[in-house]
């Protein structure tokens, strides 16, 4: 006889329950395994827990010194417990810093709290992104301090060359302000060192403008920059001259070349010759908006017509800025303006107003070469068709809002007796033939 073992069948409602439990067990023995990752306890766990969990609870209170004591003992013991010990460790000694009178007490308090970053690259690596966080703090602590400034410059050097792009915005003016200390307590810096570290800094927080969305703030570092370069080192144009002129002779460098033209931008003497030659190095190297632009005035203020048009050209593809544009075809324009090529110099206000409609200054520009063609334009067979020309100019400088030309321009309308005689009529489309060639509706001079 063959005996079968019953099965006993478990209710649904019962099995979802088990498996509730069980995998609720098993998310909490998780949480505890992954809550140890990245803390190294030691043999002495438990004290170390303990230690740690007061030290972090007197720092949420604020009350820092009594913060010493169970964090120092996670230091001697567990010296790779976690980065966390090392970041709270500067805070709770910066904080005690701070509040300490006693002059004697509070360096140690800040040599202390810098030591916590350097063992925490000791112990956890990250040296340029430690350092970054080092340098204002040891700024703060030994601003003041001259016998520091040797080690600051070191450091700020180091923090600069690990981060480059990444140098923290606190840091910059930290840095040239430990820079004109050291050099005026007569550390051994040369101004061209002093000058590299500026454009250094300048580079970077360029770039790093250009990819703001507020760049306010960081424009108000570089103000502060600049004027501390000027306490540090003379910036005279002459001075400028005479230090980095010749080593621009000897190398061509672009670097040499682009400190050369900053520095004679802000001194204000770009008229001076080697702040041409300057711009010219950069040009060829890296072509910019700005550069390009201040060559094509250059060479247009020296008459030379050729270069100045290549440059101002030049200028125009390397911007997608409307304004720009339409500044620069004004420009273009009134070059030709000057050489008598009155078409090609309307063509190129014509392109100003295509990129940038708002531009007045190129509808009077129009209204002037107008004006000025009456004599060079007239037939002498029609006042009507002669005197029309000022219309023209009138309708330009009504596009400019320019009441005051308007009002002087229309005192040269044709007559009624003009239009009469002529066999026009007020109101009529004409044709205006020589360069203009353009049709206006006749309008007759105001009465007096």
């Amino acid at each position: 006889m063959v005996y079968k073992k019953k099965i006993q069948l478990i209710p649904l409602n019962k099995m979802n329950k088990l498996i509730t439990r069980t995998l609720l067990l098993v998310c909490l023995i998780s949480t505890n395994v992954f809550s140890q990752a990245g803390w190294n306890w030691g043999e002495q766990i438990d004290v170390a827990k303990e230690n740690n969990a007061i030290y972090t609870d007197m720092v949420k209170v604020e009350k820092y010194a009594d913060a010493i004591t169970p964090h120092a003992w996670l230091l001697e013991n567990t010296p790779d417990l976690n980065e966390s010990l090392y970041q709270n460790g500067a805070k709770i000694y910066s904080r005690l810093a701070d509040k300490e009178s006693d002059k004697v007490q509070k360096a140690a308090y800040e040599a202390k709290a810098l030591e916590m970053y350097d063992l925490r690259i000791e112990y956890f690596g990250n040296e340029a992104s430690v350092l970054n966080r080092k340098a204002f703090p040891a700024y703060k602590f030994y601003k003041g301090n001259k016998s520091k400034y040797p080690e600051l410059m070191e450091l700020f050097e180091k923090t600069f060359a690990l981060n480059g792009a990444d140098f923290s915005t606190n840091n910059f003016v930290a840095y040239m302000d430990v820079v004109r200390r050291f050099k005026a307590t007569g550390g051994v810096i040369s101004d061209e060192k002093v000058l590299d570290i500026y454009t250094s800094l300048m580079n970077v927080l360029d770039a790093k403008i250009t990819a703001s969305s507020k760049p306010a703030s960081l424009e108000k570092v570089v103000e502060n920059i600049d004027k501390l370069l000027t306490l540090t080192i003379d910036l005279s144009c002459d001075y400028v001259e005479s230090l980095l002129g010749p080593k621009l002779t000897e190398t061509g460098d672009i670097k040499i070349a682009s400190k050369i033209f900053k520095l004679m931008l802000k001194n204000k003497c770009t008229d001076r010759p080697l702040a041409f030659e300057a711009a010219k190095i950069v040009n060829q190297n890296s072509p910019d908006f700005a550069i390009s632009k201040f060559l094509a005035s250059r060479a247009s203020k020296e008459d030379d017509r050729r270069n100045a048009i290549e440059y101002y050209n030049q200028a125009i593809s390397l911007t997608e800025d409307a304004t720009k544009k339409a500044e620069i075809y004004l420009k273009l324009a009134i070059l030709d303006q000057k050489e008598g090529l009155k078409s090609t110099a309307r063509s190129n206000c014509r392109k100003a107003l295509s990129a940038d409609p708002s531009m007045s200054e190129a509808h009077i520009l129009i209204g002037n070469l107008y004006l000025s063609s009456f004599e060079e334009c007239k037939q002498g067979e029609f006042k009507t068709v002669d005197y029309a020309i000022y219309i023209a100019a009138y309708n330009a400088y009504k596009r400019a809002g320019d009441y005051q030309n308007m009002k002087k321009t229309e005192a040269y309308f044709p007559t009624i007796e003009n239009i009469f005689t002529d066999e026009y009529e007020e109101g009529q489309t004409i044709k205006l033939g020589c360069w203009i060639n353009e049709s206006i509706v006749l309008k007759r001079r105001p009465e007096n």
